[in-house]
């Protein structure tokens, strides 16, 4: 029985206790048997105003079904690997961390021979087993890259080897893909499957397949955007400089002072001896001196800047929004994220005002489709395409994969779909046993059903996570449950350094966001 059905069994008792009443013409009551349904039901209703009052406790619970991840652990500044379970794969013995270029694959980069004041190593994969990998080479190393947000991320397809100090690229089954020949192989920065090779002093690209995107004829190559789609911005030995698109096509021929990295309706800005041009994909230009700085480009209108003030002009040079914003960025169908006397709006090219400027920050989640609103308190106004506010609270994830978004609103979780209509937790995350619950200011743990498997005794928590495990808190300190409810850590961990809250088993996430990995420290 749920929270909330007692009205049901309310009408059940009156209609069961009526049966005890004596009409005439009915047979004699066997009072035993009136007793006992007397007593059953005096138990029924404590059992009712129980569960109204406190919430039913069930222990137990099925375990959360899990993919196999490998991930870095370290102990007493030793560097190890454990799995989604938080089982030890790589005693924590190593002296250098330990790089896992794709977590659901069991190679493991390692380090010896590190001299960091002559900046030289050596580098070689190794397997669940601690045996070595891909052994015919002298090194081995995961292609590390860095994101616009200066994250770092690993190439999850190639891993980079030398052999007589020559390096090429094979796959994580070890299949050579590009042969030992080159110089230098680094991938382009925050551009996927794309890497820059250097033979004999010049410059060419590959993908991660191996095969040659641009052969080695450049002094230098650089992406136009961080979408390798978009093409490449290459420099001749005569210092100037064309576009190779990703399918090996010259867009643009190598006969400009400077390509700006800005594309879009088929269009770049470039720099022609003095000339700042829009020009096509065919080379033709566009618009000549209407502008003295592009900033992007978008259905065929450009947003520009000048003495630190953007505006939009036309492909053709119409003034279509005047050019007096601190900041502006296209949003979607004409619409523009403004910002004027240090507040965000957003204008449209009606001259309209949809959102006013009340907002320390607005940012339009284009692949999601909604806006987001930060506002003096911190909270953040979640809006729809239509300019509707319709929430409101401190933004805590936004899970693309998933398709949920999940908001902090007094002191509780809440969760929508990206069209802004509000979920239940059950529903969003269907693949979790356990669900963050609520009562008397406590969190405990309920099942799908709304069962409480975990008692209310916390004084905060944390959904369950990826791997079947929720971190929980009293008294100021963490501890973790596992996706039975079962303690796996009491509440005796500070914590007070982390960002994010997150356990696997025994193992919790370090403070340092960016190198990823999991410590047993009591700290």
């Amino acid at each position: 029985m749920k929270k909330g059905d007692y009205s049901i069994s309310f009408l059940y008792y009156k209609k069961v206790m009526g049966r005890g009443r004596r009409y005439d013409g009915e047979r004699k009551l066997n009072m035993k048997k009136v007793v006992a349904v007397g007593l059953a039901i005096a138990t029924l209703i404590i059992v009712i105003v129980l569960m109204v009052k406190y919430p039913t406790l069930h222990k137990g619970g099925e375990g959360k079904n899990v993919a196999n991840s490998y991930l870095v652990a370290c102990s007493d500044n030793k560097w190890g690997v454990i799995n989604s379970k938080g089982e030890i794969i790589i005693d924590t013995i190593y002296e250098n961390m330990i790089v896992i270029p794709d977590p659901s694959k069991a190679i493991f980069i390692c380090q010896e021979d590190v001299d960091l004041e002559n900046g030289t190593y050596k580098s070689y994969a190794m397997d669940a087993s601690s045996s070595k990998l891909f052994t015919s080479y002298d090194q081995v190393e995961a292609m590390q890259n860095v994101d616009s947000m200066g994250n770092v991320f690993y190439d999850t397809s190639v891993l980079k080897v030398q052999r007589d100090g020559k390096y090429g690229l094979i796959n994580f089954s070890g299949k050579e893909l590009l042969s030992p020949d080159y110089t230098s192989i680094t991938p382009l920065k925050n551009v996927t499957k794309s890497f820059v090779t250097e033979k004999d002093g010049k410059y060419g690209l590959v993908d991660n397949s191996g095969s040659v995107i641009i052969e080695n004829n450049y002094t230098e190559i650089v992406a136009l955007t961080n979408r390798y789609e978009d093409g490449f911005i290459v420099k001749d030995s005569n210092n100037q400089y064309g576009l190779i698109n990703y399918n090996r096509k010259q867009i643009l021929d190598c006969k400009y002072t400077e390509i700006m990295h800005v594309y879009g309706s088929e269009m770049y800005v470039v720099k022609e001896g003095n000339d700042i041009e829009l020009v096509s994909a065919d080379g033709l230009i566009k618009l000549k001196n209407g502008f003295t700085e592009a900033v992007s480009i978008d259905n065929s209108n450009v947003i520009v800047k000048a003495d630190g003030k953007y505006g939009v002009i036309s492909s053709t040079g119409e003034k279509l929004i005047n050019q007096e914003y601190q900041d502006l960025k296209y949003a979607f169908e004409g619409n523009y994220i403004a910002k004027k006397d240090d507040k965000y709006g957003i204008i449209n090219l009606q001259g309209e005002t949809p959102v006013n400027f009340n907002y320390n920050y607005i940012s339009y989640s284009s692949e999601e489709g909604f806006i987001e609103a930060e506002k003096d308190n911190g909270e953040m106004d979640l809006i729809n395409t239509t300019f509707e506010v319709k929430t409101s609270g401190i933004l805590s994830e936004i899970n693309s994969n998933l398709g949920y978004i999940k908001v902090r609103k007094d002191g509780e979780y809440k969760y929508y779909n990206f069209k802004l209509e509000e979920k239940k937790v059950q529903d969003v995350l269907s693949s979790n046993t356990l669900f963050l619950s609520k009562y008397n200011n406590k969190y405990g743990f309920v099942d799908k059903n709304g069962i409480v498997v975990v008692d209310y005794t916390y004084d905060d928590a944390t959904e369950q996570n990826d791997y079947g495990f929720s971190a929980v808190k009293k008294d100021g300190k963490w501890g973790v449950i596992d996706a039975t409810g079962k303690v796996i850590v009491e509440p005796s961990l500070e914590l007070s350094q982390n960002t994010v809250i997150s356990f696997i088993s025994k193992w919790h996430l370090a403070p340092d966001l960016n190198a990823n990995y999991y410590t047993d420290s009591k700290e």
